[in-house]
């Protein structure tokens, strides 16, 4: 149980040292090498920690990657109305 919490916690670090490098892109790369490695490892933890410490990540992942979160948001409601 506490490997995937530590693999989510370097995880989180990773995410905020990587967004405080200089990026001609704005991060989007990262973002999606983040996104992509952050995904399965969520769910890990969700498995193995239970669905709340698997909320209190997803919401922490969130508040790190807000722009593709946002820009999600935005695609979903054109696409509903």
């Amino acid at each position: 149980m506490i490997l995937p919490l530590i693999l989510s916690l370097v995880w989180l670090i990773a995410a905020n040292l990587i967004g405080m490098l200089p990026s001609r892109d704005r991060h989007w790369r990262a973002a999606y090498v983040l996104i992509a490695i952050g995904v399965p490892l969520l769910g890990w933890t969700t498995y193995e920690a239970g669905p709340v410490v698997g909320l209190l990540l997803l919401a922490a992942g969130a508040s790190i990657l807000r722009w593709p979160v946002v820009y999600l948001w935005r695609w979903l409601r054109r696409q509903s109305g």
